[in-house]
Parts: C-alpha cells; structure tokens; sequence
C-alpha cells in the first residue's frame, strides 16, 4: 500500500467513546501521518454519552472551526445495527451544518470523518496478530488461521470478551483485563499495513483523505 501525499497542513480533532482508542491512536498515528499534521482527541464518557452529546458538540464546532480542522469520530459497532449507526453519525454532521467524506461528492470538501471499529475496538487488535504475540508471547502467532479468527470483524460473541479470554487463558490476568494498559500494549507493536481488519483499514483510508492523501493499494 503507497500513499501519495500533497502539500497540506491539518488539524485533526478525534472525538472517541473510551480512553483506550486515545492511547491506540496516540501509539500509532505517528505511523500513519506524515507530514504537518497535528491532532487531539476529546474522550467521552462511553457510547451513549458520544450519541447523546455528539450533536451540540458539532453545532458548537460549526460556530468557530478554522479551515484547517477535520473532525473524526471513531465509535465502537458493538454489535448494534452498523448501518444505523453510521447513519446517526452523518445526521448529525449534516443537522450542524458539515458535509461528511461519506456523502462529500467528488473533488468536494469535507470536514467530519465518521468511522466505526467492528464490533468494538479489539478487533483492530485480531487484525494484527503479530503485534498481539509480541505483547503477549503465549499467545501464538497461528492464531489468525483458527476458523473463529481468520475475519477480525467478524468474531462471535465480543471482540473484547475474545481478547479477554485469550488472556486469562493464557495467565496474563486472573479477571477481567485492564482495558486500557492492554490496548496500548498492542499497540506498540501494530503495522497498520498488515491488519487484517476491514474497519481499521477503512478508518486509515478516512485519515489519509483528511491529510490529502490518496491510497494506492
């Protein structure tokens, strides 16, 4: 995957439901962006306090954004209709007064970025397996050819609740795992080109359009 970059300068305001998408996100974007882009992230307090407070946060952001602003907002799918979803999202930047790389037209500018992890956040995690083995060695590197792993988007029953067995299974926890220690464990070790997982390699291709970049695969 190459990506041919332009001359442009951005800001990139993330707004996430949890703390442990800020620290992937603070791990890897170095990886990612390059270039004279700079970024931040506004974290809230779970899934429902982003859909509750994404609207007149947008109409706050419309009043005074500069030029050089995009928007992304990153939510977990968890296992909820992904088409509803998204569509809440967009309402929401279209009801502020934003037009959304979704429904942007060719050559047409956009701000908002919508993009959702499938089902949750760890599955960006399965994607990439090696980084998985490295954080954590007794879990091993066949892993992604076992029936239930081979699509990251994909797994039953929780990506998180996946994670977390394979951990305690494996003696790194005895009870439920430290969300947010772990996420950035992983993250250490991620390459963005290899992950398997489809969401994450939507949300990349959404950050590159943000940077003026276009992606040749």
């Amino acid at each position: 995957m190459q990506a041919v970059q332009s001359e442009v300068d951005v800001y990139l305001e993330f707004l996430l439901e949890e703390p442990s998408a800020e620290g992937v996100l603070r791990t890897i974007l170095p990886r990612i962006l390059s270039g004279n882009i700079s970024y931040d992230f506004f974290v809230f307090k779970g899934k429902e306090h982003l859909l509750k407070n994404l609207p007149e946060r947008l109409k706050t952001y419309r009043q005074w954004i500069p030029d050089d602003w995009r928007i992304i907002v990153l939510i977990d799918e968890d296992r909820r209709d992904c088409r509803e979803l998204k569509a809440y999202l967009e309402r929401a930047a279209h009801e502020a007064g934003f037009v959304t790389k979704s429904s942007a037209a060719p050559n047409e500018d956009f701000r908002v970025v919508n993009r959702l992890a499938i089902e949750e956040l760890e599955a960006w995690f399965f994607g990439d397996i090696e980084a998985l083995h490295t954080a954590y060695p007794r879990i091993p590197k066949t892993l992604q050819y076992q029936r239930k792993y081979r699509n990251p988007d994909a797994i039953q029953g929780g990506t998180y609740e996946a994670l977390e067995h394979l951990l305690i299974r494996q003696n790194y926890f005895k009870e439920r795992i430290p969300k947010p220690t772990v996420a950035e464990n992983i993250a250490q070790h991620m390459e963005p080109d290899r992950n398997r997982s489809k969401s994450f390699q939507v949300f990349i291709e959404g950050l590159k359009a943000c940077v003026g970049e276009e992606l040749l695969v």
